[in-house]
Formats: structure tokens, C-alpha cells, sequence
């Protein structure tokens, strides 16, 4: 194993226990399961959590965000009586520069593969050590493709 390999997971195993003891337990569980999976016969999943992680993440939060709605805990009256207020009108608008960002920034990791480093390096900064959450990359990207790419 080259030594920059093997630095890099030593480096991941301390950042995941650092994670641990500042109760930041997603990344914990997340550095804990990509190390475990890269030392055991899962490793060949790697090329199709690669391909399709980000679709599935995005599937599996989607899934979440609307679950809400579905389940009755916050009723469709609730909602619609809630858009008079103004705060929510921000929200609504926050929401939709945002999901566009998001969608920005798949594109671009999908078309600038060189650029993803640089943004995981920043999530995992952010994640790990300002209670951020992993979703970063993709509006990071997105506002990425906006100061640097045309769209």
C-alpha cells in the first residue's frame, strides 16, 4: 500500500473518532463505513456507490423531506394557510435557489470531475468541524458553477 494511501486512511480513522467524541455521529458512521467497506470483500461495491451515492442520497433525503406531507404530521391546510405568512414566502424562495444551486452543482461534478476534490476536502471540514451536513458539496458546487463556469 503506498504510503500516501495508507496516510489517508489513518487520517480518516482519527477524523471519524474526532467525529465520534464531538458527537458529529453521521460522519463518524459514515468515515467508520467506507473504511470497514475498503478493508472487507465490499470494496467491489465501490464503483457503483461512486456511480450512483449521490443519486441514491438524494433519493433517500427527498424521500424524508417529503415524508411530512404523506404521513399527515403536517397537513396540506397547515401548508397552504402557512403561505400567507412572510417568513414562509422567504422560505419558499431560500428553497428554490437552493434546489436550483443543487442542481447546479450536480452538473458541474458530473461534467468537472477535477473540481469534486476540492469540495469534498471542503465538506468534510465542514461536517466535521462546524456541525455542517454532507449536502454541502452539491450547493457548494453549485455556487462554484456560478463564479466560474456559464451555464
Amino acid at each position: 500500500m503506498p504510503v500516501l494511501t495508507a496516510l489517508l486512511y489513518v487520517t480518516l480513522g482519527v477524523l471519524g473518532i474526532f467525529c465520534y467524541f464531538i458527537n458529529n455521529k453521521t460522519m463518524a458512521i459514515s468515515i467508520a463505513f467506507l473504511l470497514i467497506m475498503k478493508a472487507t470483500p465490499l470494496r467491489i461495491y465501490f464503483p457503483y456507490l461512486e456511480r450512483q451515492g449521490l443519486s441514491l442520497g438524494i433519493l433517500i433525503l427527498t424521500v424524508a423531506v417529503l415524508s411530512p406531507l404523506v404521513s399527515g404530521s403536517f397537513p396540506v391546510n397547515a401548508l397552504l394557510k402557512s403561505l400567507t405568512d412572510w417568513r414562509m414566502l422567504v422560505a419558499i424562495i431560500v428553497g428554490i435557489l437552493v434546489s436550483w444551486l443543487g442542481g447546479r452543482g450536480v452538473a458541474m461534478m458530473t461534467t468537472q470531475p477535477g473540481m469534486t476534490g476540492g469540495l469534498i476536502v471542503g465538506t468534510v471540514i465542514g461536517v466535521a468541524l462546524f456541525r455542517g451536513v454532507p449536502v454541502g458539496p452539491l450547493i457548494a458546487a453549485g455556487i462554484v458553477s456560478l463564479l466560474i463556469f456559464t451555464r
